[in-house]
């Protein structure tokens, strides 16, 4: 069985749909298990469907205002860098109203069920495939992969959602008694379940370098802090995930083939710019080609 898995990385999610594209459209290679965490999650349905150019058009038109219903930053430009400052009335605004997160992400559920109808969503689960989204519960303290085939279409569409919620900045969503947020905060990339759930061979698409390429620039404000630190700490787990993960391939007799991202795509995947994940789209696909042309020469 073979296993398409996407890691976590906001608006890199762009890149790793156009590695998909190359595997799918050019390598006609078929997925039984596609499991997805946050970008991950919102990639994988419409992968498992093969409608390709229809999630592409929804990755390379978004903006911060189809993501967030409450932003709770301001977008900056300083020598040709973007950078976040704190958008004092909406963070100020949402606490006053009750929230828990600086900022509210309901345009984001909005858009996951104008895009995946629910037609697509019978029509999968009609289908062999197996297709899931890491979400993190926090009540719990655990890891959760929600698989399509267990849920109904509206439950599945805000499982999906969960899975992307990049808490504090985005909502912290509460089901069955539990708080739920970003699966990336548990698992980025989760090859050791896709193995479990039976695959031989898995293509994993990771939305970072292979090899450390980057020095932060020091915090501006108490925003890019914290976006610093998560980032951090999501690297961290990615580093984890991937180390797991080859370790239970090898005990398995499983392939991983890894698609790093070739260069840093942006220190902030919490901005949404439909230029650059135009551009970052068609770089994933022409980097996946390149990768597997340079494969098919050295076994040749």
């Amino acid at each position: 069985m073979r296993a398409l898995v996407i890691s976590g990385g906001g608006s890199k999610g762009a890149f790793a749909g156009g590695v998909a594209q190359h595997l799918i459209e050019d390598l006609k290679r078929e997925y039984q298990i596609y499991i997805g965490t946050s970008t991950g999650s919102l990639l994988v349905s419409h992968l498992a469907l093969n409608k390709i150019e229809k999630i592409k058009a929804v990755y390379t038109s978004v903006n911060n205002d189809s993501i967030f219903n409450v932003c709770p930053f301001v977008i900056t430009k300083k020598h040709g860098t973007q950078n976040i400052a704190i958008n004092h009335f909406n963070v100020l605004l949402n606490i006053f109203r009750g929230s828990k997160t600086f900022g509210e992400s309901y345009n984001l559920k909005r858009l996951i069920k104008e895009t995946l109808s629910e037609e697509e969503f019978l029509e999968l689960k009609k289908s062999p495939i197996d297709v899931a989204v890491t979400v993190s519960n926090l009540s719990l303290n655990q890891v959760e992969y929600k698989s399509l085939n267990e849920y109904t279409y509206q439950e599945f569409c805000d499982w999906i959602w969960i899975s992307c919620n990049y808490t504090p900045f985005m909502t912290l969503a509460k089901r069955n008694g539990c708080e739920y947020a970003d699966g990336g905060m548990g698992n980025m990339v989760p090859i050791e379940e896709a193995i479990q759930r039976g695959a031989t061979e898995v293509d994993a698409i990771i939305l970072q370098t292979e090899i450390n390429q980057l020095n932060r620039m020091p915090s501006k404000n108490p925003f890019s802090l914290l976006t610093n630190m998560f980032g951090f700490m999501l690297d961290r787990i990615e580093s984890q995930n991937i180390k797991i993960g080859k370790f239970v391939a090898s005990h398995n007799n499983a392939i991983i083939n890894f698609y790093y991202a070739p260069t840093v795509l942006t220190t902030n995947s919490l901005i949404f710019d439909k230029e650059k994940m135009t551009k970052w789209w068609k770089g994933g696909y022409n980097f996946a080609k390149l990768k597997n042309q340079e494969v098919s020469q050295l076994e040749n």
